[in-house]
């Protein structure tokens, strides 16, 4: 895992070459997206299953081998060992509540000439999720997805998933009963994407597809973008900790190893201001790395894209964490309320060594879909407000009309639009 000091003349350089990543689109993998979206549009279930078979090595023939009744998804519930059971309707019921809080409300004004001005928010209709199912199943995916929804009112669900050679999880399945799926298919990758935007003979159109997926997953929801909303297109996972040296350094490797078991993709980061502490770190690291079921993919991520950096004190990291603008950021510092108002860019943050980023990824109750590759400097985490829409509130009265007409007429004459000018003037009484 290599070493950066903060203090060396190319550090800004060599941080800017770790954080590279790129993420516009193959044109390779765009084609064949293309190719699969204009397939699928062209020919509906037909094409869903095709593809499905081909890709996944499912061998239904039909869509109703692929959906996914309410029965089923009770019934994988139900063969859950209490353990299990017990944990997802616990994580559920954290994620539900945390999103109570989101919830916008309609609101309205009345100017002193009695103009009624205001905002009136409304639910979306019907949403995709998408749920990951090809390096592992994810059903906290399904909660963080679905639940948001539920909170906002939207009135259907449908989620799909990949089931790789007919192997379905029941822990997704369970999930998915948990969290009120409206309707469950199980089909992925573009063709999934595409089935929802465009609809199908089986599979209704969607207003939105939110959920991460893979690179075709990404492609094709860029591509249907417009058509239907998407929440985000999501790059790999990162971690970013920042650490005084005062926690375990064995939490703080397993905390590196979270991310870094996703993908070799994956980016986890350190930065610290004592050199001997980070040096704890790397000690633990290759203690711990041996033991990890997924140790080459961790290693291939902490090698490749992972960094443990000495920084001259807190408030340069801090400054160091709002440039990366990581997904998940870790305040593991004693004192951390001193430095918490000096973030600004980050998906999540973990406050105080006793808040690991695996609590937020299952059951602490914020959304675990988060924005990736920097772009947290403008963008949000999933939440209520992305299954939420707002509709402008207009009701001039006739004295309104006098003021603002004459203001609209000026303004439209001024830029060469007679018939704006003129629909404002004739509600004008001189």
């Amino acid at each position: 895992m290599r070493r950066l000091d903060s203090r060396s003349a190319d550090f800004q350089s060599q941080l800017a070459a770790l954080l590279a990543f790129e993420t516009s689109q193959d044109p390779d993998v765009d084609a064949r997206v293309a190719a699969i979206l204009d397939d699928v549009k062209a020919r509906g279930d037909t094409a869903v299953v095709e593809y499905t078979q081909r890709f996944d090595g499912v061998a239904a023939q039909t869509m109703a081998g692929l959906e996914l009744t309410q029965a089923e998804l009770k019934a994988a519930f139900e063969r859950l060992p209490d353990v299990q059971r017990d944990a997802l309707v616990a994580a559920a019921e954290r994620v539900r509540k945390y999103h109570e809080h989101q919830k916008m409300a309609s609101w309205q004004y009345t100017d002193e000439d009695g103009t009624v001005l205001g905002q009136q928010v409304t639910a979306l209709d019907r949403v995709g999720i998408y749920v990951p199912g090809g390096k592992a199943s994810y059903p906290s995916s399904v909660l963080m997805n679905a639940i948001p929804a539920h909170v906002a009112g939207v009135a259907e669900i449908i989620m799909v998933v990949p089931t790789p050679r007919g192997e379905r999880n029941d822990l997704v399945l369970a999930a998915a009963f948990v969290a009120g799926v409206s309707r469950a298919f199980c089909i992925g990758g573009a063709q999934a994407v595409g089935a929802l935007a465009f609809g199908t003979q089986t599979v209704p159109a969607v207003d939105k597809i939110t959920g991460p997926g893979n690179a075709y997953v990404a492609a094709a929801k860029r591509r249907v973008f417009g058509i239907v909303g998407i929440d985000m297109v999501a790059g790999p996972s990162e971690i970013l900790v920042i650490c005084d040296g005062t926690t375990d350094p064995d939490w703080i490797a397993m905390d590196l190893f979270s991310q870094a078991e996703h993908d070799e993709i994956a980016q986890a980061i350190l930065l610290c201001p004592d050199e001997n502490f980070i040096g704890q770190v790397a000690a633990s690291i290759e203690k711990l790395l041996p033991s990890m079921p997924r140790q080459e993919i961790i290693r291939a991520s902490l090698t490749d894209r992972g960094a443990l950096i000495t920084v001259k004190d807190l408030h340069e990291a801090c400054k160091i964490a709002n440039y990366i603008a990581p997904e998940h950021l870790e305040l593991s510092i004693a004192t951390p309320e001193v430095y918490l108002p000096e973030l600004h860019h980050a998906g999540a943050i973990f406050i105080g060594k006793f808040t690991s980023e695996s609590l937020g990824d299952y059951c602490a109750g914020p959304n675990h879909v988060l924005p990736t590759a920097r772009t947290a400097r403008f963008a949000s985490p999933l939440g209520v407000y992305d299954f939420q829409k707002r509709t402008s509130i207009i009701q001039v009265s006739e004295a309104g009309s006098q003021k603002l007409g004459r203001i609209a007429s000026t303004l439209a004459h001024g830029e060469g639009l007679t018939a704006h000018a003129r629909s404002a003037e004739y509600r004008l009484k001189d």
